[in-house]
């Protein structure tokens, strides 16, 4: 089934750098369930998930959770998750119980797709899963509970990117991820750096939801995780490739944070090859993508960012902008009703926008010479050092291909246009303040996307 655009807004290539084909993490017999979830044993690995299905993906929640089960913890692969559903909302199933609330669960190995035959560890009863120290909360227990000489930790519900949605009668917010639905709460984007600040960094950090792999999001968390795994992107359904990673990292579970991160785009790229997979992008008129980021390089994108987006504005070569501006994959924030050609939707990808802009520079402009080799370097440095892995298929419904998607998208302005309300909180991201990206944002603005 297609995660549609719909639920994900309304309702809320290989990078260049080697990584040993993600140290060979081949799938293979998992090894036996360890009986007992907790002790003081370390393991290779610690995978916690931090599964908010208190809104209208909740079946969702409960179906990627039994796919966890089909591989389950062994002695060297801890999976431990916590996750909420809740009653009476849009999409509410009866499946497994039809329990409501937030429990904790230790992952073992079960074959049956219906049921979650896990051990609960712990019913928590109802609290916030929009709240940024909840999710603290859970990775500093799995830590503790569950220590390893590695962390992967997944955050599992909508996204908006940076942006701050507003709805009718919230008032003004400042919120990104992990929407509950029940409390009308959600995690900001300013607020994911506080989760890791609380609880310890992680050695990879995912995002199972939409639009999350930006510069202002991974910035914000850049300090928190080694590699940082998500979507430009609509993240479609099935979602990831939970059965073949978890199958991988569980049979070589020696493999480091880069490889597990290569991992996961590996196997999302192999399950949306697929002709079944293929078919269904086709008939929604998505592309679909995942990547593989280092959180240390992305002081290193904002130098050469801002060293880009300057000499582009010295030289002033709107035309070759405006071009860069309708050219570039812009991604479904809005949607067919809305945004018919795409060109109201302010997330783009940011190495396909500035090789736009210097396809079509004109060379013999003052300045030009400069701003080229500048935008050579960043986009060598996003392909060759910032992005260890990059899965990109199939093209929108415009016709873009999505081979030209790097890994990182960045607020591009489009034309004019509202496709969401919002709160313009663009200023006080940490990715702004340092790069001072909305400068080229407002330069842009007076430049018409042709």
């Amino acid at each position: 089934m297609i995660y549609s655009l719909l639920s994900c807004l309304m309702l809320a290539s290989a990078g260049a750098a080697p990584v040993m084909d993600s140290l060979a993490l081949q799938a293979g017999p998992a090894p036996a369930a360890a009986p007992e979830p907790a002790g003081p044993k370390l393991r290779d690995w610690t995978v916690m998930v931090y599964m908010n299905g208190k809104s209208n993906i909740e079946p969702f929640a409960l179906a990627d959770l039994n796919r966890f089960e089909t591989v389950g913890s062994t002695e060297k692969v801890a999976i431990v998750a916590e996750i909420g559903r809740s009653r009476g909302l849009d999409n509410d199933t009866a499946a497994d119980g039809d329990w409501a609330g937030v429990r904790r669960y230790f992952v073992t190995k079960d074959a049956d797709m219906d049921h979650i035959a896990s051990p609960m560890l712990a019913d928590l009863g109802s609290p916030d899963m929009g709240d940024w120290k909840q999710a603290a909360a859970f990775l500093k227990w799995a830590k503790a509970e569950y220590p390893a000489k590695k962390y992967l930790f997944i955050i599992w519900d909508h996204g908006w990117g940076w942006l701050d949605p507003v709805k009718p009668g919230e008032g003004r917010g400042a919120k990104s991820i992990s929407h509950d639905f029940v409390t009308g709460n959600y995690i900001a984007t300013r607020e994911m750096g506080k989760i890791f600040r609380e609880a310890g960094k992680v050695d990879v950090y995912v995002s199972m939801a939409c639009f999350m792999q930006m510069a202002e999001v991974a910035y914000e968390i850049k300090d928190g995780a080694d590699v940082i795994v998500g979507a430009e992107e609509v993240i479609q359904l099935p979602s990831l490739n939970w059965e073949d990673f978890l199958a991988r990292l569980t049979a070589a579970p020696a493999a480091g944070a880069e490889a597990a991160g290569a991992s996961l785009v590996d196997t999302f790229g192999e399950m949306y090859s697929r002709p079944e997979m293929q078919e269904l992008l086709a008939q929604g008129g998505y592309g679909t993508q995942l990547s593989a980021i280092r959180g240390a390089k992305l002081a290193g994108l904002v130098k050469k960012l801002k060293a880009w987006y300057r000499l582009a504005m010295a030289a002033d070569d709107r035309a070759a902008l405006a071009k860069a501006k309708a050219g570039v994959v812009r991604f479904e924030i809005g949607d067919p009703s809305t945004d018919p050609d795409k060109q109201i939707a302010f997330y783009g990808d940011l190495h396909h926008f500035v090789e736009l802009a210097g396809r079509h520079a004109d060379a013999s402009r003052p300045g030009a010479t400069a701003a080229l080799a500048a935008g050579a370097e960043l986009n060598r440095f996003i392909t060759s050092e910032l992005v260890i892995k990059n899965a990109a298929l199939g093209r929108d419904r415009t016709g873009k291909e999505f081979s030209s998607v790097k890994g990182l998208a960045v607020n591009i302005p489009g034309r004019p246009g509202t496709l969401i309300e919002y709160y313009p909180t663009y200023s006080k991201l940490s990715f702004a303040q340092d790069s001072g990206w909305e400068a080229f944002m407002k330069y842009l603005d007076g430049i018409e996307n042709r």
